[in-house]
């Protein structure tokens, strides 16, 4: 063999191997493309542990200790559990921009009957519950029954519930030391307990009730969603509602279902959110709508519906979380987070949408 023929031959074989090596790449990105669709919540776990290895290698051991980190906890517990709600809608592929008025308002109903009626604090509790609920099946109701587009629906009923919120409780504001001498449940998701505490009740990590009802709930969703005809028929509304109705699944019925736990959640929260601040407040919570969907969108949820996880959400609070306390610890301007918050929405956004290919 000669020469010239011994060098084709050592081009052709590397250029065989480079081919086999780019193939071989191609199927490892394949699979990781895979493995995230498959686990829609491995992104944001990954990116929330980053933040925190990040954040403690900038701020040292005072960022790690249980202290700080149940401190997260307790600061996302509202919006995680608004997320949660948020979360149910948006996996039906659509959007819910009344989950602030409709926790806000129901904590007033709370607070109102029990001061100015002089009902039962636990029936005036129930009474928010059920008021949520409604709002939410009217939500649901429109969108379903009337196929009127979720974002308008939501939009106008925002206004609505908003105004409601501040005509009937003309501004007024129930003081934290009123709530705690008459009515001291309605702060009952502010109740602490320690875990690892010293004999003398130092040190350890400090948990409201809040946080482990927003855990519980997380838990509870995250079952139902996966293991039961229910959460799969959500799925299937999310990813073709005409497909979901042709294979038997009651399309209105699920729609109507999820707005209507979208709004005893949300009721739920507005439990929470006088524990949180103490007092009840018609202008408060008026950010949790924006918050939710922040949490919902960097947490790795689908905004097109019928993909994601509920675990992802709680990522995307704690993540969100994890930044703002971070960057506070770090001296730096409160604007930066917003900053950092608005790069990875966006970033969330582009990978879901190169996930969406593997099931193009």
């Amino acid at each position: 063999m000669s020469g010239t023929d011994n060098f084709e031959a050592v081009v052709q074989e590397r250029r065989t191997e480079a081919v086999a090596e780019f193939h071989e790449d191609k199927t490892l990105i394949k699979r990781f493309q895979h493995a995230l669709h498959t686990t829609p919540a491995l992104v944001p776990m990954i990116v929330l542990i980053a933040s925190i290895v990040l954040f403690g290698l900038l701020i040292g051991n005072r960022f790690f200790s249980a202290g700080t980190l149940t401190l997260i906890l307790q600061q996302v517990q509202l919006v995680g559990i608004v997320a949660a709600a948020q979360t149910l809608v948006i996996m039906t592929a659509g959007i819910d921009l009344s989950v602030g008025a409709i926790t806000v308002l129901c904590s007033v109903i709370m607070g109102q009957f029990a001061f100015r009626y002089g009902i039962p604090v636990p029936i005036a509790i129930l009474c928010g519950l059920a008021l949520g609920t409604a709002l939410g099946t009217l939500n649901g109701w429109l969108v379903a029954v009337m196929k009127l587009p979720p974002f308008i629906v939501t939009l106008g009923t925002w206004q609505i519930i908003l105004a409601s919120n501040f005509l009937y409780s003309a501004n007024e504001t129930i003081r934290s030391q009123e709530i705690e001498a008459q009515a001291p449940l309605l702060q009952f998701f502010a109740n602490t307990f320690k875990i690892g505490a010293d004999e003398n009740g130092r040190g350890g990590a400090t948990f409201t009730y809040g946080v482990i009802f927003m855990i519980l709930l997380v838990v509870v969703l995250a079952y139902a969603l996966r293991q039961t005809a229910w959460g799969r028929h959500v799925y299937a509304v999310g990813d073709d509602p005409d497909a979901a109705q042709l294979s038997g699944v009651n399309v209105r019925g699920t729609l109507i279902s999820v707005y209507a736990l979208s709004g005893l959640i949300c009721a739920f929260a507005g439990w929470a959110l006088i524990g949180r601040i103490g007092s009840v407040s018609p202008t408060s919570g008026a950010e949790l709508n924006i918050q939710s969907i922040t949490a919902v969108v960097i947490g790795g949820i689908s905004l097109f519906g019928g993909r994601g996880s509920i675990v992802g959400a709680l990522f995307g609070a704690l993540i969100v979380g994890v930044f703002s306390l971070g960057l506070r610890l770090l001296g730096a301007d409160a604007q930066w987070t917003f900053f950092f918050i608005g790069v990875l929405i966006i970033v969330a956004v582009a990978v879901d949408q190169w996930i969406r290919k593997v099931a193009a």
